[in-house]
């Protein structure tokens, strides 16, 4: 059997991406300023964290313009819903022995 500690999720290994994946799983959509300012990172930090999550096809970018203002959002996609549960999950397993 394969240890727990191998079957956690890469994706979530860095604590900017378990941020943003916690974000998002509590609410359905957040702005990128939102994001930035609960997480407390630089612009890029942030954007690059993003881009690995949306390429794992675990975030769901959205850019419209409000006005003539650029709006960024992000949601967690399904996908990424069940993936950032199951690591939960592990890590419940992991701290339980």
């Amino acid at each position: 059997m394969k240890h727990l500690i191998h079957t956690l999720n890469k994706a979530f290994d860095h604590r900017v991406r378990l941020g943003v994946m916690a974000v998002l799983m509590a609410n359905e959509s957040v702005s990128f300023n939102d994001l930035k300012e609960a997480l407390d990172l630089t612009d890029g930090n942030l954007a690059s964290h993003v881009a690995a999550l949306e390429k794992a096809e675990y975030v769901l970018v959205s850019k419209q313009f409000v006005g003539k203002k650029p709006n960024t959002t992000y949601a967690a996609t399904a996908a990424g819903k069940v993936a950032f549960q199951q690591h939960l999950e592990t890590l419940e397993k992991l701290l339980r022995g």
